[in-house]
């Protein structure tokens, strides 16, 4: 029997726009959490949506599209989110658009084409705000997609100076069976400082037939009320929300603004839960305490590299090892196991190895990772430690030898000590670090550095 779907509807909506390296799961079910009515994700470019391959993530209850080349997670989402998820797509091209938009169509409740983004990386590739000037490529697109996929489709675009042309603009765009259009009051030369052009908006929502939906007015939001100022200013019935939402996702709701605290432990528990990486998860809370981060507090949230690590800041470590303990109990390779294209379909990473050293019999391999952040100096990493091990209790004859390979732009490394060797399961992205994680693996096995240790900072999971 087929699948009923709910259709998504842009009328009367509040919207968490798309923001780069904001729009994740966990934000955007944190948004859903406090009343926004639907969620975009950050731009995913189309060339690497073309590398990926959809896996469903039985442990986490995510469908998870893999980046094939080097195993990394391009887009999560979750049957939570599944009819208010809007996949913002960059792409110049309606044939590489429409194979991404048939790949994830049944994950998402809409694909939008960014034809908004002024950075330099869209224009030159002709995406984002280069489409603005190319209006027949830009027709092609929309016009493919709408006739291709059975979701709605939508664009983001920013104004012109002319208001006239920007009306003319947004009515071609249209003719080609859009069910809604998002319009950001700024030029391409303008940013956030500048004054959002409501009046533009207001001009195009007088002329079109479809929702629009009024975008730039962050720097005016400062609480729940001021988004209906913001509406009644464009003409528009419905709005998306990006910087103050992203400052305090609690703008959404009703019954107003919660503490910061409350939003970052809110957020935290989805990172843990979605298993989310570090690097994503500093960079979102970051973007939440702000001036904050010259605090004690704040210059410990900075230094810190685990997701365990930024929890223990909110007294959630305790959660986030109970939740890691339990994803690998039932088998998730987690944010750190990275594994080339090639190694994809094989039964493990640990009979990988032996294909590559078939008489290791002795060969120690450990889920250990080596995070360049926890170590302030150079004497104090592993490859350094591990020497210095050596020579201190007289093994001065021995000199442990890196054995380190390369696929599919990613290192993994064996060092033999002693006739014996050790290895970490992680890939690493260049060749020093995967040695220096070979090294720590040595290390805890020799017993020089205990395993709870590293379990506590995130290096080592069981």
């Amino acid at each position: 029997m087929a699948e009923t779907r709910e259709y998504l509807n842009y009328e009367n909506k509040i919207i968490l726009a798309p923001m780069v390296r904001v729009g994740t799961l966990p934000m955007r079910l944190l948004a859903l959490d406090y009343g926004a009515d639907i969620v975009y994700t950050e731009e995913l470019i189309d060339f690497k949506l073309l590398r990926a391959i959809r896996r469903e993530n039985d442990v986490l209850g995510t469908i998870d599209y893999i980046d094939r080349t080097d195993g990394t997670v391009i887009f999560r989402t979750c049957s939570r989110e599944k009819n208010r998820v809007v996949l913002q797509l960059g792409t110049c091209d309606p044939t590489r658009a429409l194979k991404i938009a048939q790949l994830v169509e049944k994950d998402v409740a809409a694909i939008d084409i960014n034809m908004g983004c002024p950075k330099k990386f869209s224009l030159d590739g002709g995406m984002g705000a280069a489409l603005l000037n190319n209006v027949e490529k830009a027709k092609s697109i929309l016009k493919t997609l709408v006739e291709g996929i059975n979701i709605p489709v939508t664009c983001k675009i920013r104004v012109f100076d002319d208001v006239q042309k920007t009306i003319e603009l947004c009515e071609t765009l249209v003719s080609t069976g859009i069910s809604a259009i998002a319009v950001h009051g700024r030029t391409i030369n303008e940013r956030p400082q500048h004054t959002n052009r409501n009046e533009t908006i207001r001009a195009v929502a007088k002329q079109l037939k479809i929702p629009v939906i009024a975008s730039g007015g962050s720097k005016d939001i400062e609480k729940y009320s001021d988004i209906a100022k913001f509406k009644k200013e464009t003409g528009c019935n419905s709005v998306m929300l990006a910087r103050c939402a992203e400052w305090n996702c609690s703008i959404f709701r009703k019954n107003g603004l919660l503490p910061i605290d409350d939003v970052i432990k809110s957020y935290l528990k989805y990172a843990v839960d979605y298993d989310n990486s570090p690097s994503n998860t500093k960079y979102c809370v970051q973007n939440i305490i702000r001036e904050l981060q010259e605090t004690p507090l704040g210059k410990k949230f900075l230094s810190s590299q685990t997701l365990e690590q930024i929890c223990e800041l909110w007294d959630m470590d305790e959660y986030c090892r109970i939740k890691s303990k339990e994803y690998y109990e039932k088998g998730l390779q987690g944010r750190f196991h990275v594994t080339p294209a090639s190694s994809l379909d094989k039964e493990s990473d640990k009979n990988s190895l032996k294909r590559k050293h078939e008489d290791d019999d002795d060969m120690t391999v450990m889920r250990c990772a080596f995070l360049r952040g926890r170590y302030t100096s150079d004497i104090d990493l592993p490859k350094t430690r591990l020497s210095k091990w050596l020579r201190d209790n007289g093994k001065n004859e021995i000199i442990p030898i890196y054995n380190t390979w390369y696929e599919d732009k990613l290192f993994r490394s064996v060092v033999t000590v002693d006739g014996k060797k050790y290895s970490s399961t992680y890939w690493e992205k260049n060749k020093k670090r995967a040695e220096q994680g070979a090294a720590l693996v040595c290390l805890c096995a020799l017993g020089v550095i205990d395993e709870e240790t590293l379990t506590k900072g995130g290096c080592l999971l069981r």
